[in-house]
């Protein structure tokens, strides 16, 4: 097996990566007060994998976009790696976001007009690594999520597996503390879940990652080290 690229910052590994604290998040629907978290805790310490399971319309996306400081709460404290971060400016929530936390959607999003190392090589560019180490991780990554045979292709020339490996290695290049998916296997077939999903399980546990991960699929949540839910805005063991 390759071996897994090292975590950044030793010193965050004796932290939770996430820390929700009596989290609120409120909509307005048709006038009405529509709550969706209503005094929300969670902790996800390094190298663990939470599986977030509930109902479509329970706030799964909107717990992991608070998280992932896409969105801000309406009360309560977001903690990332010991940082609290709910409340900082629009700049430095975006700055801990590029490098703290890492992001896999349902759909890969990737670009389709460059290859595999390239769509990897790309955060880490922007982030202003060179380009020869940023060629070294993504090869260490793609070879770790068992794809690098695949390094020179583009998405259009990638089966839906495939593709979605290379979104997990694109999240993580910059080496998060954080990993937010939502429904990374959900577009794919039993089996091809199944092989995602058990490289982006050996990268967590290698790297100690933090992962929150949300999930219609019971057999991979149970796999997991817990398994959450919400109910009446709330977050409870499943």
């Amino acid at each position: 097996m390759t071996d897994a690229p090292p975590p950044r910052g030793g010193d965050a590994l004796d932290r939770p990566a996430l820390r929700l604290v009596g989290v609120e998040r409120h909509y307005l629907d048709a006038g009405s007060r529509l709550t969706v978290l209503n005094g929300a805790d969670l902790e996800i310490q390094p190298g663990e994998m939470v599986a977030l399971v509930a109902p479509s319309g329970a706030g799964k996306s909107t717990l992991l976009h608070i998280a992932g400081l896409l969105e801000r709460p309406d009360a309560g404290e977001v903690h990332i790696v010991g940082r609290e971060a709910g409340k900082l400016p629009d700049r430095e929530r975006t700055a801990i976001r590029r490098v703290q936390i890492g992001f896999v959607y349902q759909f890969h999003h990737l670009l389709p007009e460059f290859t595999a190392l390239e769509n990897v090589m790309m955060p880490q560019l922007i982030r202003g690594i060179g380009r020869t180490l940023a060629m070294q991780r993504s090869n260490q990554l793609l070879g770790y999520m068992r794809v690098k045979q695949r390094a020179s292709h583009r998405p259009p020339q990638l089966s839906g597996g495939e593709q979605q490996r290379v979104a997990i290695a694109r999240a993580v290049a910059n080496a998060p503390r954080l990993l937010l998916a939502d429904e990374p296997t959900g577009n794919l077939d039993l089996n091809t879940a199944g092989v995602v999903f058990e490289g982006l399980m050996r990268l967590v546990r290698a790297s100690k990652l933090a992962a929150l991960i949300a999930t219609h699929n019971a057999d991979l949540a149970r796999r997991m080290d817990r398994v959450i839910t919400l109910k009446d805005g709330k977050v409870v063991a499943a």
